[in-house]
């Protein structure tokens, strides 16, 4: 009989073929794409496959679309899924129609994901879910919520649901960051937008200031352990903060999943609740385009102890099972680094927790190969030396144009003259090379900005009015120069944070004011 292989894989699945049931639903009602066949029931990519190849000659195909031909339907009716739990927030989310609309629309915007990030979109219909689900679990007026990582914009969802929520983003792509600050600016929300890579550490303003904090971490056991750890340091209060994380695995891999749990338990981590195939992708196929919602509450702050591993992704060159460079580009990259005084010439560093990224060094190589966009600025930013070479992508943004060349020079011109070198060795990569600009070379302007630049770990507002003085060369007060900074900028709380920790936009936009100022 032709529907026996049907018969046998769901037998095969036991009392797991609940899910399997509805791909068949689906396929018997009209035509769906893999994706949905995949991402509606929340049933890996390669299970589908199984049923679809299961149905064989009864299946109907059209490009990406399949269906079971109408005729044969009635044979397939045994195995449906009948009734199913309605899930509340289902309705909820129904209910607010023009929040969803909104989502949608911010989603619509968003820069593209980075595979190098893992970014994997979660649908419209999540971001509300969260929101919902959070706005109805906790009490957020007047609290603050921080994301750490924020490409599904969660971030903006829960202020459409609740406006007197105080959200913070933390997040490594610019991008996104400026996409989140300006559309939160537009609408009178509460959000502030940070820049960090986890992996080196979060920004001061970060630590101990939050009420919830929210996560859709990459999903190896690397980085769920780093993420939940860098969770439980923004915690203000640990009796009462909580841990929200999303996490997916395939039903035909529990042991990653086991991993996982097993790396959050290390961190001290309870699991008050674990809500099954909560959020839902537009991707990630191989887990069915679904994960949990792990409601977790911290029994101590425990951090991640030892300087956590940089391979942390799923994707690209920071992925866990990645590959560095060859080493003809290294070479290249030293013998460009050093000056011609300095000798022997530098081995090229990777930026991490164990070695600082080149203070006071006379040269400096450092390895950004795996860099996706945001480290090239933020390690000019970090290091002091008289000529730096960095190794980066050939596609990099801020090298494969002239535009984004251009937008680099303009922001680090007053402390770094840059050459950028793409004849490497393997082809792939660029030699960025940071010569140090003089300080007598620049006008009273361009030496504020480059004191500014080069103190970058210090309170912005400090490290201004300082500025400001040295850019004076001693002809104004430091009373003078406070009130040169006193209102320049619309947000005063922006003078408290570092000049690193801000997003690029930010960054881009205050260099200006700073070159006024000392005018």
């Amino acid at each position: 009989m032709a529907t026996e292989p049907v018969r046998a894989l769901l037998a095969a699945r036991g009392v797991h073929a609940r899910k399997l049931r509805r791909v068949v639903d689906l396929l018997i009602e009209d035509w769906h794409p893999l994706a949905e066949l995949v991402r509606l029931p929340a049933v890996p990519r390669r299970t589908v496959q199984e049923l679809l190849a299961a149905i064989g000659d009864d299946l109907e195909t059209s490009g990406d679309r399949h269906r079971v031909t109408p005729a044969k339907a009635a044979d397939y009716a045994e195995f449906r899924a009948g009734g199913e739990l309605p899930d509340p927030l289902d309705e909820l989310v129904r209910g607010h129609a023009g929040q969803l609309r909104s989502i949608r629309a911010d989603i619509a915007a968003v820069p593209p994901p980075l595979a190098a990030l893992d970014h994997v979109q979660a649908t419209p219909e999540t971001a509300l879910r969260r929101a919902l689900w959070l706005d109805a679990t906790y009490d957020l007026a007047g609290r603050t919520l921080l994301c750490l990582g924020d490409h599904d914009l969660t971030s903006l969802a829960v202020c459409a649901v609740n406006p007197a929520v105080s959200v913070v983003v933390v997040d490594v792509d610019d991008r996104l960051l400026e996409h989140v600050a300006t559309l939160a600016g537009e609408r009178g929300w509460s959000v502030r937008a940070l820049h960090a890579d986890f992996r080196f550490g979060l920004p001061p303003a970060a630590l101990e200031s939050a009420d919830l904090v929210f996560s859709d971490p990459p999903y190896t056991p690397e980085g769920m352990a780093l993420f939940a750890s860098r969770a439980i340091e923004c915690l203000a209060d640990l009796g009462r903060g909580r841990v929200l994380l999303a996490h997916g695995f395939s039903e035909r891999t529990p042991a990653l999943g086991l991993k996982v749990q097993q790396e959050l338990q290390k961190l001290g981590l309870l699991f008050e609740a674990v809500l099954p195939a909560f959020h839902r992708f537009d991707g990630a196929q191989a887990i069915g385009s679904a994960a949990d919602l792990y409601v977790c509450r911290p029994t101590t702050r425990r951090s991640a102890g030892a300087p956590p591993k940089t391979a942390i992704y799923t994707h690209g060159p920071q992925s866990v099972e990645a590959s560095g460079p060859g080493s003809r580009a290294l070479e290249a990259l030293v013998d460009l680094a050093p000056r011609p005084e300095s000798s022997p010439p530098p081995k090229p560093r990777r930026p991490g927790w164990a070695e600082p990224v080149g203070k006071g060094a006379a040269s400096l190589a450092v390895d950004l190969s795996g860099d996706p966009g945001p480290w090239l600025l933020r390690t000019l930013l970090a290091c002091s030396p008289g000529r730096m070479a960095a190794l980066v992508p050939n596609n990099h943004p801020d090298v494969a144009s002239e535009k984004g060349q251009r937008a680099l020079t303009s922001l680090v011109g007053t402390r770094f003259a840059l050459r950028f070198l793409r004849s490497t060795p393997d082809g792939k990569h660029c030699v960025v090379v940071a010569d140090q600009v003089l300080a007598g070379t620049l006008d009273a302007g361009g030496l504020a900005v480059r004191e500014v630049l080069s103190r970058a770990h210090g309170k912005l507002g400090n490290v201004w009015r300082e500025a400001l003085v040295t850019a004076s060369r001693g002809q104004l007060t430091k009373r003078e120069a406070r009130d040169r900074v006193d209102g320049r900028v619309e947000d005063e709380d922006e003078l408290e944070l570092r000049l690193i920790d801000l997003p690029r936009h930010r960054i881009a936009a205050l260099l200006p004011l700073v070159r006024e100022s000392a005018g």
